[in-house]
């Protein structure tokens, strides 16, 4: 049974203190303080609680220079979107001789605790996360153990309390957005990524948000979500372009979503940009080798990778960093899948007429 007793505070807390509270050996504790798995799940319950409770922080054991491994965590890497992350990431980590030891959940955003008892055992440097987050109680499980983690996230939303590095996805959709009701588009639709998503529900807040600037209604029909792959890009374009009222252009989350719609388009029959225009997300170096060549939002992935791997070593040298968030700038790319839509483009021998800006409410 575990004893009563107050906390002594974290500065004269030591195992015996846990193994004393708990009812167990300091051996015990020991163990699940590095992730050990020879513990029992209660057992190792009741440990972790008398943890919590005494704010219990192991000392940091410095590590010789240019020694270690980080763990890089990925919700899933599938996609070119992912290799873009992890050049990122060596460009800081191959200089500095520090090993990645690479996992991805399946897709999902919360990481099982297995992983983190995995993580606990191995005892790296440090641990980045890609658009993944730990449990408030997890992070105080790394805390407790001096290992230090950054997320690298595209949500701009994740807590002051938790190192970041992202871009700024509202700004990002804004500025798609922009460019097609410049060029004349009024019916647009947007394919962006799961609704439980923060980079994906700032994207399409930035697409509401440019139309509202435009005082133009956005039709909820043509607001679609999926993942940011290429089979929701073109199942959702395929239903959006069949319609007696389809869109003349669509804003796709992702540069993947975007490759799928020009699939569909093709398979329709319609021509990018003379029947549909078509706009991306992150401007993968393949985008500028599709045929049309993609116009999209350019975010600076591996920039973003580069400081969260150099943030996430600052951490574990206990040299930084000096801000706790950093968020980089989107940009939009104009190739050749946008242009205004048929009706505002010049009929031949006629003189040429620019499209109409939408007037700000």
């Amino acid at each position: 049974m575990t004893k009563a007793r107050p906390s002594t505070g974290s500065g004269t807390v030591t195992i015996a203190t846990i193994a004393d509270e708990v009812g167990v050996s300091t051996a015990t504790v020991s163990k699940v303080l590095n992730g050990r798995l020879d513990v029992s799940a209660l057992t190792r319950a009741r440990v972790e609680a008398s943890l919590e409770r005494h704010r219990y922080r192991r000392r940091a054991r410095r590590q010789p220079t240019g020694a270690g491994q980080i763990d890089l965590v990925f919700h899933e890497y599938d996609s070119a979107w992912a290799m873009e992350i992890i050049r990122g990431i060596e460009t800081v980590t191959v200089p500095a001789r520090i090993d990645v030891v690479l996992s991805q959940l399946d897709g999902r955003h919360r990481p099982p605790q297995e992983w983190l008892d995995a993580v606990v055992a191995r005892r790296p440097r440090g641990v980045l996360l890609v658009q993944c987050h730990l449990t408030e109680a997890q992070r105080r499980q790394l805390q407790r153990r001096a290992i230090p983690f950054v997320v690298i996230d595209t949500d701009s939303a994740t807590s002051a309390s938790v190192p970041t590095v992202g871009a700024n996805n509202w700004s990002g959709g804004l500025l798609a957005t922009r460019h097609l009701l410049e060029l004349g588009h009024r019916r647009i639709a947007v394919i962006s990524g799961p609704q439980d998503v923060l980079c994906s529900r700032a994207r399409t807040a930035g697409f509401r948000a440019a139309h509202e600037e435009a005082g133009i209604p956005v039709d909820p029909d043509l607001v679609r979500h999926g993942t940011f792959y290429v089979t929701t890009g073109h199942e959702h374009a395929l239903d959006l372009l069949n319609r007696p009222d389809r869109p003349t252009a669509i804003f796709a989350g992702s540069d993947m979503q975007a490759m799928g719609v020009l699939r569909a388009a093709r398979r329709l029959g319609l021509h990018v940009p003379d029947d549909l225009s078509v706009i991306g997300y992150d401007d993968l170096p393949v985008a500028a080798w599709t045929d049309p060549a993609l116009t999209t939002i350019r975010q600076p992935l591996r920039d973003m990778a580069g400081a969260a791997a150099q943030m996430l070593l600052d951490l574990a040298d206990k040299t930084g960093p000096a801000t706790s968030r950093i968020d980089l700038v989107t940009e939009l790319i104009v190739r050749e899948t946008t242009a205004p839509p048929a009706h505002l483009r010049p009929t031949p021998g006629a003189d040429p007429e620019p499209p109409s800006r939408p007037t700000p409410r």
